[in-house]
């Protein structure tokens, strides 16, 4: 099992002895944060949903956000990434909720982040947002890393909580 398998089964454990459960809104790590929750046997217990928000329409389509209702936040952000998270947690009902956004490269995004940038947020019965910055134009790797990150930011809320 890699490292990204083995978070997820140790998250999917936590969140089903506390039966809480996890809702994902995720943009450049286009899916691998969901597919890992629910690679877990068991699932169905504890992740309700995910979206993949990697456009403008598809965030407006699925979570209803228009970036317009709030000045000053831009994707690629912390507090983009909370909002990503809270907007999931409150329309589906779920205990946490785990965000994503950035640029997986080979280039950087048109808000002047460089490839290997991404903010994560996690909200729930406490909320965190944290920055990852890889340095890396690989696409592949920089959506493994995202999407390890933002798993470990989950561990580190359910541990704290």
């Amino acid at each position: 099992m890699n490292r990204i398998q083995n978070l997820a089964a140790k998250i999917a454990s936590q969140l089903v002895e506390r039966g809480e459960t996890v809702s994902v809104a995720e943009s450049s790590t286009g899916g691998l944060v969901s597919a890992s929750l629910l690679a877990v046997p068991g699932a169905s217990s504890y992740f309700v949903g995910g979206a993949v928000v990697y456009t403008a329409s598809a965030r407006n389509a699925l979570l209803g956000v228009e970036l317009s209702d709030y000045p000053g936040v831009r994707a690629a952000s912390e507090p983009y990434a909370l909002l990503l998270a809270r907007t999931m947690r409150a329309r589906l009902g779920t205990t946490w909720a785990l965000s994503e956004t950035g640029a997986a490269g080979p280039t950087g995004n048109r808000y002047g982040d460089a490839a290997g940038h991404t903010c994560v947020g996690v909200s729930g019965k406490l909320e965190r947002a944290a920055t990852l910055e890889t340095g890396l134009a690989d696409r592949a790797r920089n959506m493994d890393l995202f999407a390890l990150r933002a798993l470990e930011e989950l561990e580190a809320a359910l541990g704290s909580a």
